[in-house]
Formats: C-alpha cells, structure tokens, sequence
C-alpha cells in the first residue's frame, strides 16, 4: 500500500509538540543534575551561580546541545522564511538522534542513562519522546 507523506502542517505540529516535551525533559534534566552535583560538590547557593555552573562547569557540559538545540528550533521558528518539510524533518532526527540512553555509549549518552535510571520522571518524559519519535 502506498502511504502518503505527512503534510508540512502535521509534521510542524509534531515539531512543536517535541520541542514542548524537550523543554521539559530539560528542565527535569537541569534539576537533576543540580541535585547530583550538590551531593557531590555541596550546595548551589543561588540561581545566578547555578547559571555560571550550567555555562561553564563540565559536570553540566552533557546538557548544552540540548539547550543549544532547543535555540536551534526556536530559531527556525522566528526565522523570516517558514520552516519547510524538510527542515521540519530534519530537527525531528535530530531531536531523536540527540537523546539516545546509552549505559555503554558516548558521555553524554551515559549521562542521560544514568539521569534515566536515577529519576523516574525522566524515564517517563524520555519514553513520552520515544512516542513522539515513533509517530512520526
């Protein structure tokens, strides 16, 4: 059976849905991580310090593509030429070739792992993203 390609509105529409559940997934990451550092390293006293941390301390260095890609899909958003299926194909792969657990995998792999198995609310939005990769 011949099945038909997804229309620009329904893939830009699954776009904004994973950027909403990367969004979360990072915040969720960000807390987590803060919370391993400080058991390690000892209290982050304010946000501003924590900032500092997320920006320039390798413990956080895992977490940046993914700030950095959040920026990229944004970017395409406020662009003055509308996003194209093809854009919109692609920063789906690439959100989904992005976050991809690994125990034995690259670090940052490892670290998400790791995040995974210690913090049941990442599991779930890491498998609500696999759904979302899976659909589309």
């Amino acid at each position: 059976m011949f099945e038909v390609p997804p229309s620009l509105d329904v893939r830009l529409i699954h776009l904004k849905a994973v950027r909403v559940s990367l969004l979360r997934l990072h915040k969720a990451l960000l807390d987590s991580e803060r919370e391993a550092y400080e058991q390690t390293h000892g209290q982050i006293r304010s946000q501003g310090e924590l900032f500092q941390l997320v920006l320039e301390d390798k413990w956080f260095s895992w977490l940046r593509p993914i700030s950095q890609f959040i920026v990229q899909i944004d970017e395409a958003f406020a662009a003055k030429e509308p996003v194209t299926l093809n854009q919109a194909n692609q920063l789906i792969e690439q959100a989904h070739s992005l976050l991809k657990p690994d125990a034995e995998g690259a670090p940052s792999q490892q670290r998400y792992y790791q995040a995974i198995q210690r913090d049941p609310n990442i599991a779930l939005m890491n498998a609500d993203l696999s759904m979302l990769f899976a659909e589309g």
